[in-house]
């Protein structure tokens, strides 16, 4: 009988406990939807904000992007976000959140003619309000995501740097964690797992990138890669107005980096598959700033190109450019295995460089 009460004790008990965590969450999600409205701008549109037990939820989330501006009608769109707000968030200074989920996501990315990279400006680049200062900003809330994550996402990168209208590319089925992430500090390590589909005209390379960082320090251990790349897709860094083309061919690219207290040290390699030229282009024509017969020599006997390399150096060195000493580590390696003077090969594999990972 004092078995029975006291299982009846501990089931009340445990059914209270359940109700104040239900009730916590609510109350959670209503401050965070109040905070959201206010955060994303008067470009943003939700098809829905609906408050659950455990949690938020967004559909149809979109972000327009300013007219005349922008390559494509909107910044972002999302079919549905979902935020879990964790029960301290209620008692704390500042937001933690357990995790996000973000279902069917679609960004779209510009570089600009100088190079500029703009990633949802509408969040991003906002002019500060009316007596907004330094202070006030370095007085925002800490804001703690515990884990993210992203489900069968698309980005459109569109390249104006390159050419006129800018050059696109597209990384489809993106699949994606990461976390935590703490804002503005950013001081803690980073677990990041990224998987996608980069689109090509004649076929479909993949992307992977897993490791962690900290943004902060930048101190990292990533491990980054492409295989399979349409090198068609990539015409406008590897030629040359007035070269000809590329007919087909892939690239793969492999890169382990790590850095320790500024210091980066990166082996890599990077392959070149079954390129074919088409035809054009006079005799001094170029591949990447290598003399064309010498890579369609080099193709038609071994059928690939390889490329091994490491990048070492100092983050915090003005001196240091991560795309520069890369251009020029592929630059020496792509001469010597090709049998040609260095001679335009840095500037040439420079260029696949900035494209690939930017100026």
């Amino acid at each position: 009988m004092i078995i029975s009460r006291r299982l009846v004790v501990f089931g009340i008990i445990a059914a209270m406990f359940a109700v104040a965590a239900a009730v916590g969450h609510r109350l959670a999600a209503q401050r965070l939807k109040a905070s959201i409205e206010a955060a994303l701008g008067p470009r943003a549109s939700v098809g829905a904000i609906e408050i659950g037990w455990a949690g938020l939820e967004l559909r149809e989330l979109r972000i327009r992007a300013a007219r005349g501006t922008w390559p494509t009608e909107d910044e972002l769109r999302a079919a549905r976000v979902t935020l879990r707000p964790a029960l301290s968030t209620l008692w704390r200074s500042g937001w933690r959140i357990a995790s996000v989920h973000i279902d069917d996501a679609y960004v779209s990315i510009l570089r600009a003619r100088d190079g500029r990279l703009r990633v949802l400006p509408a969040l991003l680049e906002r002019p500060a309000t009316a007596g907004s200062s330094e202070g006030t900003t370095s007085a925002a809330p800490q804001v703690r995501i515990d884990h993210i994550a992203l489900d069968d996402a698309a980005i459109d990168f569109h390249d104006a740097s390159v050419r006129q209208p800018a050059h696109k590319m597209r990384i489809e089925q993106l699949a994606a964690t990461l976390g935590p992430v703490v804002w503005p500090g950013l001081d803690e390590p980073t677990e990041v797992d990224l998987k996608g589909t980069f689109k090509g005209p004649q076929r479909d390379g993949r992307l992977a990138i897993a490791g962690e960082v900290t943004l902060a320090s930048r101190d990292a251990h990533v491990k980054a890669g492409v295989h399979g790349v349409d090198l068609v897709a990539l015409q406008p860094y590897l030629l040359k107005v007035n070269e000809g083309g590329v007919k087909r061919g892939t690239l793969d690219l492999a890169l382990d980096a790590r850095v320790k207290t500024q210091h980066l040290h990166a082996p890599g390699k990077l392959t070149l598959t079954g390129l074919e030229l088409a035809p054009g282009g006079g005799v001094l024509s170029t591949f990447a700033g290598v003399p064309r017969q010498a890579v369609i020599a080099a193709m038609s006997r071994d059928g690939r190109i390889e490329v091994g390399f490491t990048l070492d150096g100092r983050l915090d060195d003005p001196a240091f450019s991560f795309n520069e000493n890369l251009a020029t580590k592929l630059a020496g390696g792509l001469a010597e295995t090709l049998g040609v003077s260095l001679g335009g090969v840095v500037e040439g594999v420079g260029n696949v460089i900035k494209g690939l990972f930017g100026r």
